[in-house]
C-alpha cells in the first residue's frame, strides 16, 4: 500500500475533500471509489475522514492507496534499472521482449520480469503497470509504475522522441497526418486507411549514408506500430522492418526504432523529469556508417 501525503491548500479551504482529491490531487474515478469503500484509507489531521467532509488550509492528508492487483507470473531476467523510488520504476528495455503478457505467452515479458524484480527487492506489495508500451521489435526507455495512483497520473502524459534509422534519403523534417487502422483482426500489422484512427508523426534528419536516414521522431498520438507504418507509407520503412517492406542488414534484423528520450511530470513530487537511453549495439553498429 502506497501512502502519500498532503497539505490542503487554500484554493481548497472549507471545501469537501473529494474537490481536493479530484481538483489537485487528480484521482481517476477508480481510485476515488476505491477509497470511498476501504476504511481508514482517508485520513485528516490523524483521523479518518470521509470524502464529503470539509477540510480546512493547512489541514494534513494521508491517503492510504490500496491495490488490490495481483502479480503477473515471476520471470527472472536482467533488468537495465535507469532510475527507481516509490513510485516509478524506469528501464531500457531490450529489442525482441514484449512488454505485456497474453493468453497466449502469459510469461516472458517485461511485466514478468519487472514483477520478478520486485518480488526479489523485497517490494512484494507493488504491482508494475507498463506506461506507453512499446513494440517487441523497439529498444529504450520504458516506465513501470508501482501502484494504480501513479499509472493513473502517467497514462498519456509522457513526451517521447524517438531515434530511428530509415531507408533512402528523407527530407529534413517532416510531418506524416494519416489515420491507421488494423486491416486483418487476427494479424497483427497494422496500415494507413480513411477508416482508421487519427494518428500524427513528426521527423527530423539528424543525418544520412549510404541510401539511409538517421531520425528523430515524436508522435501526437500512440497508435500501434504508428511510426512504423507512417514512415512505410512515405516510402522510407525502417530498416530491418520486413513486416513493412524494409530489408534487413547484417547489424539490424528488426525495426531499427529505439527510445531514446521520456520526459514526464512525477506524480507524486510533481518535479518534471527526462531520462534517456543510448542506442542498443545493432543499431550502433549501422551508425559508424554515418
Amino acid at each position: 500500500m502506497r501512502v502519500i501525503k498532503y497539505t490542503i491548500n487554500n484554493e481548497y479551504n472549507n471545501r469537501p475533500l473529494l474537490h481536493f482529491l479530484k481538483g489537485h490531487v487528480k484521482l481517476s474515478t477508480h481510485i476515488v471509489q476505491s477509497l470511498r469503500h476501504s476504511s481508514g484509507s482517508v485520513i485528516v489531521n490523524g483521523k479518518p475522514h470521509r470524502l464529503v467532509d470539509k477540510v480546512f488550509e493547512g489541514d494534513l492528508l494521508e491517503l492510504h492507496l490500496p491495490d488490490k492487483s495481483s502479480l503477473p507470473p515471476l520471470w527472472e531476467t536482467d533488468l537495465e534499472v535507469i532510475f527507481e523510488d516509490d513510485d516509478i520504476l524506469i528501464i531500457n528495455k531490450p529489442s525482441g521482449v514484449s512488454v505485456h503478457p497474453t493468453y497466449n505467452h502469459p510469461n516472458g515479458t517485461l511485466c514478468n520480469a519487472v514483477a520478478s524484480y520486485l518480488v526479489k527487492t523485497n517490494q512484494k506489495n507493488c504491482t508494475p503497470r507498463a506506461v506507453g508500451r512499446l513494440d517487441k521489435v523497439t529498444s529504450g526507455v520504458m516506465i513501470f509504475t508501482k501502484n494504480a495512483f501513479s499509472a493513473s497520473r502517467l497514462n498519456g502524459n509522457l513526451e517521447k522522441t524517438y531515434t530511428a534509422i530509415a531507408c533512402g534519403i528523407m527530407d529534413e523534417s517532416g510531418t506524416v497526418n494519416a489515420p491507421i487502422y488494423r486491416p486483418d483482426p487476427n494479424k497483427t500489422i497494422r496500415a494507413v486507411g480513411e477508416q482508421g484512427d487519427f494518428a500524427v508523426t513528426h521527423w527530423r534528419l539528424i543525418d544520412s549514408f549510404a541510401n539511409k536516414s538517421y531520425l528523430e521522431i515524436k508522435t501526437e498520438t500512440g497508435r500501434t506500430h504508428q511510426i512504423r507504418v507512417h514512415c512505410a507509407h512515405i516510402g522510407h520503412p525502417l530498416l530491418g522492418d520486413e513486416m513493412y517492406g524494409a530489408p534487413v542488414t547484417e547489424s539490424i534484423t528488426r525495426a531499427a526504432l529505439h527510445c531514446k528520450r521520456v520526459t514526464f511530470t512525477h506524480p507524486v513530487s510533481g518535479e518534471r523529469l527526462t531520462f534517456t537511453a543510448d542506442e542498443p549495439e545493432d543499431m550502433k553498429k549501422e551508425l559508424k556508417k554515418c
